[in-house]
């Protein structure tokens, strides 16, 4: 992430990877982008992040226009396999729905076909190598705010941003009671916080117990009601974010430059190698394998070529982070999805008990 003279610990590498882009007021009342941590701290409650609203509205956008430009070009015929892949997935919200969901609401499917595709597309920027596009971000930014480019901050996984997934849950939240309300009336709802778990009607107790039972249900159901949004949005966070700071320790071994010709690599760059060269040299990797698959070099000379290449980028240390990162995003694609999944089954569930009597 930094230029050849700059020297960046590992713990400076880390911090920098986690921290978020942050607009806000600063201290002087001006406005502006954070250059550090603690400055995007101070800018307190009102700050934004800039990063995960623009990647957030970027893969919305791309959903929908995906999932539109499918729906009409679809006809009767022999559909395309990117338009059988896109009618599966649809099927599969519905049948989820279908299977789930017992009111009746034209709300339901869209929602969750909207809540499982958005998620996917934002879990799924955490396959992308963590160098690359905030090494861009950082260019383009230090060119246009003619700042030190190791001050702009890049996360691309909104779903790491507790800000992201607690705003998605909390907007599930407002639908569980506007559900309740819709399904059940005000009447309905409030009966089901006071007079449950324990009804002091059906218990026979006498009426003066009455009033310190529905207070102790109360507080019990509001304890209950309060935690399905915030489980709901830690939940998403927490695995999102466990397996970006996986990557990131990953991208450390990867850039460590050990090992033969490689290990000069650090006297050339300083003490980190900047994400530029490593998107070179796997790019020089990959064309070497697409030589070999369209037949143009031959195992021999292949194998002799990505010795060489590993040598002069990395030695051991390239390869081994090369297999890591392949093994760990191959596993960490079963976590995308199956996040994306349990978001918007918990969704349905809730939805379901909203709009359900007790």
């Amino acid at each position: 992430m930094a230029g050849g003279s700059e020297k960046i610990t590992t713990g400076d590498y880390i911090t920098h990877h986690l921290q978020n882009l942050t607009f806000g007021q600063h201290h002087d009342g001006t406005w502006g982008f954070a250059h550090s941590a603690a400055e995007a701290q101070a800018m307190g409650f009102w700050a934004f992040h800039a990063d995960t609203l623009f990647w957030s509205v970027l893969l919305g956008i791309a959903f929908y226009f995906m999932f539109r430009s499918v729906a009409k070009k679809a006809n009767s015929g022999v559909p395309s396999r990117f338009q059988a892949f896109i009618e599966t997935i649809v099927e599969f919200v519905d049948n989820s729905v279908r299977e789930t969901f017992h009111g009746t609401s034209r709300l339901i499917a869209p929602l969750a076909l909207t809540l499982f595709v958005w998620i996917f597309f934002m879990n799924f920027m955490d396959l992308i190598p963590v160098d690359w596009l905030p090494w861009v971000a950082q260019q383009g930014g230090a060119a246009v705010f003619d700042v030190d480019p190791h001050r702009v901050y890049q996360k691309v996984v909104p779903t790491t941003d507790v800000n992201a997934t607690l705003g998605m849950s909390i907007t599930v939240f407002v639908l569980i009671i506007i559900y309740s309300l819709r399904f059940k009336g005000v009447g309905g709802f409030v009966g089901e916080l006071v007079m449950n778990p324990l009804n002091p009607k059906q218990l026979g107790m006498p009426k003066i117990f009455w009033p310190l039972v529905m207070a102790f249900n109360l507080i019990l159901e509001l304890v209950s009601l309060l935690a399905k949004p915030v489980s709901l949005g830690l939940r998403l966070f927490g695995n999102l974010y466990a397996g970006e700071l996986i990557f990131i320790l990953i991208a450390l071994v990867f850039t460590a430059g050990s090992g033969l010709v490689a290990a000069g690599l650090s006297s050339v760059f300083g003490e980190h190698i900047p994400a530029w060269f490593w998107v070179i040299a796997t790019a020089t990797v990959f064309a070497t394998l697409w030589l070999n698959i369209k037949g143009r070099l031959d195992n021999k000379k292949t194998l002799l070529i990505l010795g060489v290449e590993m040598l002069l980028v990395g030695g051991l240390a390239f390869l081994g982070g090369q297999l890591m990162h392949f093994i760990w995003a191959a596993f960490h694609l079963i976590i995308v999805t199956l996040q994306a999944f349990i978001f918007m089954m918990l969704t349905i569930v809730y939805l379901s008990m909203a709009s359900e009597h007790h």
